[in-house]
C-alpha cells in the first residue's frame, strides 16, 4: 500500500477505536448488575433483564477484542509492518486485507498451512 493509502487507512481505524469507546461508555449501564428485588420486577423480567446483561457482556467483550485488533494493526502500520503475515512476513493479500484490514495473517497460516516461525524456518 502506498503512504497515502496507509494513512487513511490509519485515520479510519484510529475513528473506529473512538466509536468503540464511546460505545463502551454509553453501554455501562446495560452491564451493571441485574437487582433481583422480587416485589419490583417478576421473576421472567428478571430472566430477561440476565439475559440482556449477558448479551450488553458478550457485546462488549467483541468490542474489546476489536479494539485490540484496530490497535495491533495500527502499530504493525507504525513499524511498516502492515499488509504482511505476523507468523510468516508473507503478503496477505489485497482482497484478504480489503475485507477485513485487522487480519494479521495470511491465508496459509490462518487456515493452519505451513507455518515458519517468525525470522526462521519451520
Amino acid at each position: 500500500m502506498s503512504d497515502p493509502d496507509l494513512r487513511i487507512l490509519r485515520e479510519g481505524l484510529e475513528k473506529r477505536l473512538v466509536d468503540l469507546r464511546q460505545t463502551i461508555d454509553s453501554t455501562a449501564d446495560s452491564r451493571k448488575p441485574v437487582e433481583l428485588d422480587q416485589a419490583s420486577v417478576g421473576r421472567l423480567s428478571r430472566m430477561d433483564a440476565l439475559q440482556m446483561q449477558a448479551m450488553a457482556h458478550a457485546s462488549e467483550r467483541m468490542r474489546g477484542q476489536e479494539i485490540e485488533r484496530i490497535k495491533a494493526t495500527i502499530k504493525r502500520i507504525d513499524e511498516g509492518e502492515y499488509g504482511f503475515c505476523v507468523n510468516c512476513d508473507e503478503q496477505i493479500g489485497a482482497k484478504r486485507l480489503a475485507i477485513d484490514p485487522t487480519i494479521p495473517n495470511c491465508i496459509r497460516c490462518a487456515s493452519g498451512g505451513d507455518r515458519k516461525e517468525r525470522n526462521g524456518s519451520a
